[in-house]
């Protein structure tokens, strides 16, 4: 049954009755079919042997990864919505993980959202450094060798094909929201100065880190449903939180996100659910997580607990195809002024030391990137009252913050872990604070980036 249901169909007045085929005629209008809505899931967990974001695979248990989402369809071309359980997916990476959902779903790639949950114990995936790396004769691509990767893109694109013929109607939307209780703190504790003295980590052992205070976080997850009447066809939420109960296992896990993913599936097992990271780049569990391993449960069933409290508190409203929008605000992101496409270029051919070739590749597939003049699509979807923002890297909390007081009339939620070129992504401040996370090794991107995410999220927010 639908939580807080604002109408049921069958008990309706005659006149509510008539407005809702109004609705339906409208939509109808729109798109000869209406709305529809398909799920697809798959599994993209890499093999004994691969490489995950720091460690070669030696185990595979029973916890997989997945590539999972949505294709809405009937409001102008199919929108597809995508999250999977991996580190990150850079450059051109994700053009060409978005080109092929496209393809597949008969829609354009501008229309294709790709985020990851940023999992540390699985894989990453950039195309433009491991091709940077094979041109330049390294001997060891090491977490960006891509055969898996590309395997597994070449699997997603047919199951999103598969899932439009099984596509259902979708007539009403719902939202809920709660607080998720003792998972996420900030990352970044400041000195007397304001300057960051210390980075409380995701797993972190130091007491006197963990007693300091939980800082500025958002503790909303925000629930997306979507339904055929009275059955649920998937549930979308969004949290921000660095998702890390401890790692270099080498055995690819999903973390305590997708454990609460499981929870809720299990719950309800009708619907799809889909888990998407917000801002959380300067956010952890490390206030609530010394690293203990049954923390990894402990942090789910916190995060599930929330979840259901979403759940219960969802109000469900009638949707047609006027009630859906999908923006795109592309933007080209400040290239980080400490980065030296020379140098990088000169340590990318360090034979004797790998570590220092794969980093510069790192680097410099983002320079190039940037220098060729590309720009980063920032999207909105719309439904309703709902807005969902879907942005790059590894975003600061104070972005999803802001894009909430900017609309404070509406639902906002955001999905972050987009492109994973820049990095972390900081506010102009934290720049000028210190801190790993604006450190030179962590973030492509300079102080100015604030202001063109900010402009592009006022922007997107502002349609009606």
């Amino acid at each position: 049954m639908r939580p807080h249901m604002t109408c049921r169909p069958l008990r309706c007045s005659i006149n509510l009755a008539l407005l809702l085929v109004t609705l339906c005629a409208f939509a109808a209008t729109a798109s000869n079919e209406g709305l529809r809505l398909a799920t697809f899931d798959v599994d993209v967990t890499p093999p004994v042997g691969s490489m995950l974001a720091y460690d070669p695979v030696v185990r595979v248990d029973e916890l997989t990864l997945r590539c999972r989402g949505i294709v809405l369809i009937g409001a102008d071309q199919p929108i597809v919505l995508c999250a999977v359980d991996w580190i990150g997916i850079a450059n051109e990476s994700q053009d060409a993980f978005r080109e092929a959902l496209a393809k597949a779903a008969r829609t354009t790639p501008e229309r294709v959202a790709i985020h990851t949950l940023h999992q540390h114990d699985a894989p990453g995936c950039d195309f433009t450094a491991e091709g940077l790396l094979k041109k330049a004769g390294a001997k060891d691509l090491g977490r960006f060798e891509s055969t898996f990767q590309r395997k597994a893109i070449s699997r997603a694109a047919p199951a999103v094909q598969a899932s439009i013929a099984k596509a259902q109607p979708l007539t009403y939307c719902g939202w809920g929201e709660a607080d998720v209780k003792e998972v996420a703190s900030n990352r970044r504790i400041p000195g007397p100065d304001g300057r960051i003295r210390a980075t409380r980590y995701t797993a972190c052992k130091d007491p006197k880190l963990r007693a300091e205070p939980e800082g500025v976080i958002d503790p909303r997850v925000s629930l997306l449903s979507f339904w055929n009447d009275d059955a649920p066809l998937a549930v979308l939420s969004y949290y921000a939180c660095h998702p890390q109960s401890y790692y270099r296992m080498g055995i690819p896990s999903p973390d305590f996100p997708a454990i609460a993913r499981f929870f809720r599936q299990q719950a309800v097992p009708e619907a799809l659910h889909v888990h998407f990271n917000g801002a959380g780049g300067n956010l952890g569990a490390g206030k609530y997580n010394d690293g203990s391993r049954e923390n990894r449960v402990a942090l789910a069933l916190r995060l599930a607990d929330g979840m259901k409290r979403a759940w219960d508190a969802t109000k469900v409203f009638p949707v047609s195809a006027s009630c859906v929008q999908w923006r795109v605000e592309p933007v080209a992101l400040p290239l980080g002024k400490h980065l030296d496409e020379t140098k990088l270029r000169a340590d990318m051919a360090n034979q004797k030391d790998p570590k220092i070739a794969l980093n510069a590749a790192d680097h410099l597939a983002w320079v190039l990137r940037c220098k060729s003049g590309h720009r980063i699509p920032i999207a909105m979807l719309a439904v309703g009252d709902a807005r969902v923002l879907h942005m790059p890297g590894e975003l600061f909390v104070e972005y999803q913050l802001a894009a909430k007081k900017m609309r404070s009339d509406l639902h906002v939620a955001m999905a972050a872990y987009g492109d994973y070129g820049p990095g972390y992504i900081g506010t102009a401040r934290a720049y000028e604070e210190g801190g790993y996370e604006t450190s030179k090794p962590a973030s492509d991107v300079s102080p100015e980036v604030e202001a063109v995410l900010t402009n592009a999220m006022r922007k997107l927010l502002e349609v009606k």
